[in-house]
């Protein structure tokens, strides 16, 4: 029989990456991680652990077993939610990680929504391009992230993803620019501009390339920030234009221009573990998103 116990530390090393960073996570010295590791494999009668260089690496079986790990931690998990629901409604705490603008549109009505519910949500702002939000499920229950909505889905094996709205993405320009007096405008008018954008590997970022494609013209970036704010208030300076997502202009002084000719959005999607949604506490979190959502389209 598999102790939970090392699976779960088996499972923070897929996480984690270093035996290190898994010892500091669990409160555990390096040594104590290693040795549970071992015990672990003679349980299995298998090796799972192999060196890579000065660290080490999950051998296919390891790697098969993560698998199974993620099953049985689950399932444990469901147990103690069952508990919970014999003992009244939902209660916990939920830790949710979100990118700095997805929280600041969804996060108040969903804190709003919990008010009462039992369930306590401990936010963190996380902001790693689409290809690395995963690995924030090592500190976090549910993760909102965004990606271009060309962009496959992050579901797999051992994530579980549901998109919860699509978020056009606009040109913005200061409120004396040549084109602050249009509606909307298409990629060849754009060749010539200077570019504030965001670091590459994000959804604004990805819009940006497609305009690149359509114009044979690669753009000229003259900074790249990942702060809406200081964004919006360059461009309303005057030092240039920018991509930026419909629902966090604020900014008084700039004009939204809809981009023609090119599918500019991102998508919003939280990410689990796959069987995260059978805790009812968790499920109560991820409906106030959804309903949050909902609610700003139809605004």
């Amino acid at each position: 029989m598999f102790s939970v116990d090392r699976l779960r530390i088996l499972r923070e090393l897929a996480e984690r990456g270093t035996v290190a960073s898994v010892a500091e996570a669990l409160s555990m010295t390096p040594s104590a991680v290693s040795q549970q590791l071992k015990v672990l494999a003679r349980e299995a009668g298998v090796a799972l652990l192999e060196p890579d260089g000065r660290r080490v690496r999950l051998t296919d079986a390891g790697q098969a077993l993560v698998l199974r790990a993620d099953d049985v931690l689950a399932a444990m998990d469901r147990a103690v939610a069952e508990m919970a629901n014999y003992r009244g409604s939902p209660r916990g705490q939920v830790r949710v990680a979100s990118f700095p603008s997805g929280a600041a549109l969804l996060l108040p009505p969903v804190l709003t929504a919990l008010t009462d519910s039992g369930v306590e949500l401990v936010a963190g702002d996380e902001d790693l391009p689409p290809s690395e939000a995963w690995k924030l499920l090592a500190d976090y229950d549910i993760v909102l992230t965004h990606r271009d909505e060309r962009a496959p889905s992050l579901a797999g094996p051992r994530l579980a993803a549901r998109v919860l709205m699509r978020e056009p993405i606009d040109v913005v320009v200061a409120a004396d620019h040549p084109l602050a007096n249009r509606d909307s405008v298409r990629p060849e008018e754009l060749a010539d501009e200077t570019w504030v954008s965001v670091r590459g590997g994000f959804p604004v970022d990805d819009v940006l390339e497609s305009i690149a494609t359509v114009t044979g013209v690669r753009p000229r970036i003259a900074q790249r920030l990942n702060e809406f704010r200081v964004i919006e208030t360059l461009v309303a300076s005057g030092y240039g234009v920018a991509l930026m997502p419909r629902f966090a202009v604020a900014h008084p002084d700039l004009t939204v221009l809809r981009l023609d000719g090119v599918r500019a959005a991102r998508v919003y999607e939280i990410v689990t573990r796959p069987q995260a949604h059978r805790r009812p506490a968790i499920a109560t979190v991820l409906a106030a998103f959804e309903a949050a959502a909902e609610d700003v389209l139809t605004r």
